[in-house]
């Protein structure tokens, strides 16, 4: 039986459409956000219990991981061993802070539409990635697809490194939103501190100081130098790497020359780079602001790195995929580059044959976050038709 979703033509015969709208609006309506982004915050326990309750009930194999307590991630398999390839799709289940989103776990549906904090990012990938599990055990193909239900993507990534501790698989798919295209690169990112070391004095007494503060200035001239050097490296699918300050803090008073000034900055890094490469360009740059400033003094650290991800485009994963896409779109599916980094990049240095294909919509991070109902459907039957190919 083929029905419509919004235009987008549906197969029912492979499942109901409706399975995955209802189970994206279950997942959205759980609060699920990440407590190491905003203090106090829920968590991922309460979409860990729904999620393994409903894997359950279907008749799928759970387990669930916790070595961090109360960040718990869920592995759901469509059959506990097999003899044909096994395929990983992967989605995070913590989300960023609802932001001024009104009624932000209470799912509305307009049109095509659904809105609600993490729908977009990215509980409907997750929903998709379900629902394909729960068809290819239907399915009884030889081979297995595996769910990782992780936590903490938006912040360090705890839950994705835990799985990879316990699972074996021969490909992965990251089902964060890719607006329906074949993502085969992301950036990675280094967050780096930069300590100015100044001397407290009294404010009318400035030459008995060395004010942390001002003499942080011309660093961050020179990052924004650094900026426009980074126009010169580029990456066909993902055009530049940059670099920005995200955090800067410093002084005690009004009236005291500040002894340190704290600045945090992160450097968007393009498959090739490494974090010795970001290490050695800050150490180079504040060599030559100290070359100028014999004064100036600097302590310099990093604080969290992660990898940029590639996959050649002509790996078999692409291919099965973008062809797959193909028949459930009716048109040709495009490659892609994606901004965002996802745990695509931490899978693929884990050997793991890896690509990021999810649904559409907009609003990630944003006060007003929305996910397209079709395209998650969409993406639900590309899976699917992924696991028939690539697990026989």
């Amino acid at each position: 039986m083929t029905s419509a979703i919004h235009g987008l033509p549906v197969d029912e015969t492979v499942f109901p459409a409706r399975d995955v709208v209802e189970l994206l609006r279950a997942l959205v309506a759980i609060d699920s956000v990440n407590p190491s982004l905003v203090a106090g915050a829920a968590g991922e326990t309460a979409a860990a219990d729904f999620i393994e309750d409903w894997a359950s009930h279907t008749g799928l194999v759970t387990h669930r991981l916790e070595g961090s307590p109360g960040r718990p991630s869920v592995i759901v398999e469509s059959r506990p061993t097999s003899s044909g390839k096994s395929l990983l799709l992967c989605g995070h289940a913590d989300t960023v802070g609802p932001g001024q989103m009104e009624n932000a776990f209470l799912p509305r549906v307009d049109g095509d539409r659904l809105y609600g904090r993490g729908g977009y990012d990215m509980k409907a990938g997750l929903a998709a990635a379900l629902i394909a599990c729960r068809e290819a055990a239907r399915l009884d193909l030889p081979g297995r697809v595996v769910v990782a239900a992780v936590s903490d993507e938006e912040h360090s990534s705890l839950g994705v490194q835990e799985v990879l501790g316990r699972v074996s698989v021969d490909a992965a798919i990251v089902t964060e939103p890719t607006e329906l295209v074949v993502a085969v690169a992301h950036r990675g990112f280094v967050w780096t501190e930069i300590e100015v070391i100044g001397v407290s004095a009294h404010g009318s007494r400035p030459h008995l100081g060395r004010d942390a503060i001002l003499k942080t200035g011309p660093i961050l001239v020179a990052l924004e130098d650094l900026n426009t050097a980074l126009r010169g490296r580029t990456h066909p699918r993902l055009g530049r790497g940059f670099v920005h300050g995200s955090l800067i803090a410093g002084g005690r008073e009004e009236s005291t020359i500040p002894d340190r000034c704290l600045l945090t900055i992160e450097r968007r890094t393009l498959p090739g780079e490494s974090v010795e490469d970001v290490e050695r360009d800050i150490a180079e740059l504040l060599a030559r602001c100290q070359t100028a400033d014999p004064e100036l003094m600097t302590r310099t650290r990093t604080i969290l790195a992660r990898p940029p991800f590639r996959i050649d485009e002509r790996a078999e994963l692409v291919t099965i995929v973008r062809e797959a896409a193909a028949d459930v779109l009716r048109h040709p599916v495009d490659v892609a580059g994606v901004s965002y980094w996802a745990d695509a990049s931490l899978i693929a240095a884990a050997g793991i044959p890896t690509l990021l294909f999810g649904p559409n919509g907009d609003g990630a991070h944003g006060d007003l976050e929305w996910v397209s109902l079709s395209g998650t459907v969409a993406c639900a039957q590309t899976l699917v038709a992924v696991a028939e190919r690539f697990c026989r």
